[in-house]
């Protein structure tokens, strides 16, 4: 596993029978074990989700601190409107 660590802890949750046929599938072609695939799958799940709440944390943050510059919407939509005319 590409970050496992020496101590792992067993769990248990249901899944489709579609998922589990796909993660069967995926674990018999790549031949690791559907441990490994469920791992990996979690940890890029999760990697894409932090990710993205920290982003939208972040841009909360400027947004509310003082002197943030807002853009008007009509503006904005003047600007993607002359672009699309071109």
């Amino acid at each position: 596993m590409s970050r496992a660590s020496a101590t792992t802890v067993p769990m248990a949750f249901r899944v489709s029978l579609p998922t589990r046929d796909r993660i069967d599938k995926l674990a018999r072609v790549t031949r690791r074990s559907k441990s490994f695939v469920i791992e990996e799958a979690l940890e890029n799940y999760l990697d894409i989700n932090e990710w993205q709440i920290q982003g939208i944390q972040d841009a909360v943050a400027v947004a509310d601190s003082p002197g943030a510059d807002f853009s008007d919407h009509d503006d904005v939509l003047a600007i993607w409107e002359a672009k699309v005319a071109r």
